[in-house]
């Protein structure tokens, strides 16, 4: 059977997906969990999940965000070049500084 792996790095960060294991039963899943994805990288807990239980739903089964275009909600979608887009440029590195201060890189 194969379970997936899903590895949090800090305490309220998100699990991201990192490998699967091949195991028997749940236990041995986790411990080879443990063993090959939990001790490469700083890890605070990892997720392991039966593949069969992961469901999936992709853009053929919902629109997601709708249709319209919202592109104006990103700065990056400005033309920053102008002498009117320098709050967009202030905003962004603000942005940028306040990630870093997070340890967001």
């Amino acid at each position: 059977m194969i379970w997936e792996v899903f590895r949090q790095e800090k305490t309220g960060r998100y699990h991201t997906h990192c490998g699967n294991v091949h195991a028997s039963d749940r236990e041995m899943a986790k411990q080879f969990a443990a063993i090959q994805h939990g001790r490469r990288k700083p890890t605070n807990s990892l997720w392991v999940v039966p593949r069969e239980e992961i469901g999936e739903i992709d853009s053929e089964d919902v629109a997601f965000g709708g249709t319209t275009d919202k592109s104006y909600r990103w700065a990056t979608a400005y033309n920053t070049t102008g002498k009117d887009a320098s709050e967009v440029v202030e905003s962004e590195d603000e942005q940028a500084t306040a990630e870093r201060q997070r340890g967001d890189d």
